[in-house]
């Protein structure tokens, strides 16, 4: 920002100090025009108000200055961003989201409940200082139940020469080591994972845990992990998990007789109890490339991962790696309709389509010189017809106002087919 000790204004130099102010203007009205209703920091914004203000206090009726303000309160407005009314129903889906988070935190809350009711009379008395090892027998605490809260995974996680645990406790109190490496931690594990990218995505990254687990075995380790540093080797009860609890969230359980080995309370329940809310269930085979995005949003907001995946190229979800990467960014999809922006217009105004293999009958001059049939002959020596369509979004936040420039998503389809998305991964 200048002020008027270094931008001097007189009659001698006003000419030359309104050539300058104008330069600034020009170069914070470009940066206006390139966010395209975003509000990034725009750089030239002060160096150009500032002076365009010392030239109006100095001479606000030369008519080139009248000029310079007017462009000036007319840039400053178009930098404060596009914005639309929020209607209920783009919003719906945080609503039912709401609901069905309290609905299964409370069901969690009494499952839990019950749980540690159930194994009261077989809970190990005091957690620490944990049982010395010197003074009592493996036979006489094994099959004892155990709550442990603030379980720091993966902080302290580490693997030793007997298996992978978390290390719990300190060793002045006596230390447990809670098994990772079975089924019955990967089974409410994973199930957790499922709650969160079906139900919750207002549950942050789970890394302290609530365990219920029961004492196995007594092993000599060295933990290391977490602010743990090498040192002496540590012997400490071996536990078992059985159940794992984020409380104000979801209870995830073991189960041998599940093919996921786990699940988490009410997990029989969500696929029905959400096909209530989806507003679309399925993609058209005559879908527009504007509509196969807006049924790509819907899915994303609705926690429809089934929809989400049909809108996908095939092409993009054959490998174990790419149905990984597809459900990564699902995560990351689900974070952003629910941290930062609520809703994404498109703009079929911007949408292109361009043939990228193949014939492409599309071209008006060559359907204006050639005939239907010369067309098919020299279409079938090219192969596949490949197109495709890039569709702009602009994504709005809660409060209805543009969160950062317009982003393009490219679709594709093949000989005229049905389209999909290509890059799933683009943010809206």
């Amino acid at each position: 920002m200048v002020d008027s000790t270094t931008f001097t204004v007189d009659t001698n130099n006003l000419t030359m100090r309104i050539q300058q102010a104008e330069m600034y203007l020009k170069e914070y009205e470009n940066e206006v025009k390139r966010a395209q209703g975003g509000t990034p920091i725009f750089r030239s914004r002060e160096d150009a108000l500032s002076r365009i203000k010392i030239l109006n206090e100095f001479a606000p009726n030369d008519p080139r200055v009248m000029d310079l303000f007017q462009r000036a309160r007319k840039c400053l407005e178009n930098a404060a961003g596009n914005f639309i009314d929020i209607t209920e129903d783009m919003i719906a889906y945080l609503k039912n989201e709401e609901e069905f988070v309290k609905e299964f935190s409370q069901k969690s809350e009494m499952a839990w409940n019950e749980l540690v009711n159930q194994y009261k009379d077989s809970m190990l008395e005091k957690l620490y200082p944990a049982p010395d090892y010197n003074e009592i027998y493996l036979d006489d605490i094994k099959d004892k139940h155990v709550i442990i809260d603030d379980v720091k995974y993966p902080y302290n996680q580490f693997t030793g020469v007997t298996g992978e645990y978390i290390h719990v406790g300190k060793r002045s109190t006596g230390m447990y080591f809670v098994k990772i490496d079975t089924r019955k931690w990967l089974g409410p594990y994973e199930a957790v994972k499922r709650y969160r990218r079906q139900v919750d995505s207002t549950m942050a990254e789970v890394t302290n845990w609530t365990i219920l687990g029961v004492i196995s075995d007594l092993t000599l380790e060295m933990p290391v992990g977490g602010e743990s540093q090498p040192g002496p080797a540590i012997m400490a009860w071996v536990i078992e998990p059985m159940a794992l609890y984020v409380p104000g969230h979801v209870l995830g359980l073991y189960s041998d007789e599940k093919e996921t080995s786990g699940y988490f309370v009410g997990e029989d329940e969500v696929a029905a109890r959400k096909d209530s809310w989806y507003t679309v269930k399925s993609v058209p085979d005559d879908v527009t490339p504007e509509r196969l995005v807006e049924i790509f949003q819907q899915a994303i907001k609705e926690k429809n991962y089934d929809l989400y995946l049909d809108c996908v190229d095939p092409e993009m979800k054959k490998s174990d790696f790419a149905k990984e990467n597809l459900r990564y960014h699902w995560d990351l999809h689900q974070e952003r309709f629910h941290g930062e922006y609520v809703y994404a217009k498109v703009d079929p105004e911007k949408t292109e389509i361009v043939v990228v293999k193949g014939y492409d009958d599309t071209n008006d001059l060559n359907s204006y010189f050639m005939t239907k049939e010369q067309q098919e002959k020299i279409a079938s020596h090219y192969g596949d017809k490949v197109e495709y369509a890039y569709v702009t979004t602009v994504a709005y936040d809660i409060h209805g106002k543009q969160l950062g420039s317009p982003n393009k998503r490219t679709l594709q389809r093949t000989n005229n087919g049905r389209w999909y998305v290509r890059e799933y991964d683009v943010r809206f």
